[in-house]
């Protein structure tokens, strides 16, 4: 979930930005946003090894 608090915060920062001409703005809420985008990618990573761990388990605990 945090991704999307980031990706959130991000926009909100890119916004303001554009509206005040903040070019340092706009860059730190480009930044969060790549940040959240990265987050996410990593929970992903992270569920499919857990899934894969998982798997195994279960073919090792039913092959004994």
């Amino acid at each position: 979930m945090s991704g999307n608090v980031d990706d959130a915060k991000g926009r909100v920062k890119e916004a303001v930005g554009s509206l005040t001409d903040d070019d340092s703005l706009k860059a730190e809420g480009r930044a969060d946003r790549a940040a959240a985008k990265v987050k996410d990618l990593a929970e992903s990573v992270k569920d499919k090894v857990e899934d894969g761990v998982d798997a195994i388990r279960e073919k090792l605990h039913h092959g004994n």
